[in-house]
């Protein structure tokens, strides 16, 4: 079982502290939801640290592979997950003002107890494609021209009869 790792974010950001291991794809529920399978792990390291402004930050990096269902032909499909966040930590009144402002990067909450697996959780979801599919030429139903090709398919006869 995953030991669950929570950090003090500004803390952990000013000292430049850096966290890193694995985590089971089991240990992630929210994302086991969308999982064709849920066998495997992602590496992570997050590493903090205060820009030249004085802003601290997180700057997070998730590798591995998991497994989502292709929703063209509904079979499962490897998805690499490579991603790599910059986020600045700001105090919830600074949150309230930038709701106006655009931002060059993404910010979250400063967290006195902040954890770790939801942050990734929430990295690799966002990350995530909404649709996600085979390269048309590895999919077993994009091989199908415009879904009519096979014998079984319900409108065969009828591909049949206006060939006729």
């Amino acid at each position: 079982m995953y030991a669950r790792s929570f950090i003090d974010s500004l803390d952990f950001a000013r000292n430049g502290q850096e966290n890193s291991g694995e985590v089971p794809l089991v240990e992630m529920s929210r994302l086991l939801e969308l999982l064709a399978n849920p066998q495997g792990m992602l590496s992570y390291a997050i590493i903090g640290g205060v820009d030249n402004q004085g802003s601290p930050f997180l700057n997070l990096s998730v590798n591995g592979c998991c497994q989502l269902s292709c929703q063209r032909c509904l079979e499962s499909m490897d998805y690499q997950v490579k991603l790599n966040t910059h986020l600045l930590l700001r105090k919830q009144e600074e949150l309230d003002a930038l709701d106006e402002e655009i931002e060059e990067f993404d910010s979250i909450l400063a967290d006195i107890k902040l954890d770790v697996l939801n942050l990734l959780e929430d990295e690799v979801l966002l990350s995530l494609p909404i649709a996600p599919k085979h390269e048309p030429d590895t999919c077993k139903a994009a091989g199908d021209k415009n879904g009519l090709a096979g014998e079984n398919h319900p409108f065969a006869t009828l591909e049949k009869l206006k060939r006729n």
